[in-house]
């Protein structure tokens, strides 16, 4: 579902007029709806470590260098040298001085911090990607901005999670008539999302709701 679509069932929701293109969207609500639709969708695929979201990259470690650049996009989970893990610590002084114990990497800055080898180190990152939505090309990209952009949460839980989330912001009244029906069916979406975007039987669904 594309963010004109998406833009339309929260504006059906909120029983305000739908539109045929952006160049209609000029009220102060619809652009509340726009605004809160790219913050919704951010919100979503950062509170878990989706399976969607997973990506790989590889970086060269030049020999006898301990400080690269960190052009991976997102949140690293694993960190592979010569296929063995690397964990994270958040202790850079060892980097500096050349005194790293076992497998360790860290950051510092904008760059990645390596113990010193002596021949040419090719890394594989596993991470999560900073990036919510996909353009009609295929690219990835952090917001929603084009009538054809969609969101990387996968159908149908995108749907309901970013119009019914969308809509509980909007209003931020559990007076509204329809606030509890809203929000029990973004609890049900997030849910279900949980349960079924892990392929491990014992990855057990939990709901967690974030309030401003």
């Amino acid at each position: 579902m594309n963010f004109l679509e998406l833009i339309n069932k929260c504006l059906l929701e909120l029983n305000y007029k739908q539109v045929n293109t952006f160049s209609e969207l000029v009220k102060y609500d619809h652009k509340k709806i726009l605004s809160i639709l790219n913050i919704i969708n951010k919100e979503i695929c950062n509170i878990e470590g989706w399976n969607f979201l997973l990506r790989r990259k590889k970086l060269t470690l030049p020999k006898n260098t301990t400080e690269i650049k960190n052009t991976v996009p997102g949140r690293i989970w694993y960190l592979l040298i010569d296929g063995e893990k690397y964990n994270y610590t958040s202790d850079i002084e060892p980097f500096f001085t050349g005194k790293v114990r076992g497998k360790s990497f860290s950051l510092y800055a904008d760059n990645l911090l390596f113990p010193k080898f002596d021949s040419k180190k090719e890394i594989d990152v596993i991470y999560y990607t900073n990036k919510c939505v996909t353009d009609s090309e295929g690219n990835e990209k952090v917001d929603l901005e084009d009538e054809t952009d969609e969101s990387l949460i996968p159908l149908p839980f995108a749907e309901q999670l970013l119009v019914y989330g969308t809509c509980l912001r909007v209003k931020a009244n559990p007076q509204h008539i329809k606030f509890s029906y809203w929000m029990s069916m973004y609890k049900e979406a997030l849910l279900n999302l949980k349960s079924k975007s892990s392929g491990f039987v014992t990855d057990a669904p939990v709901v967690r709701l974030f309030r401003k």
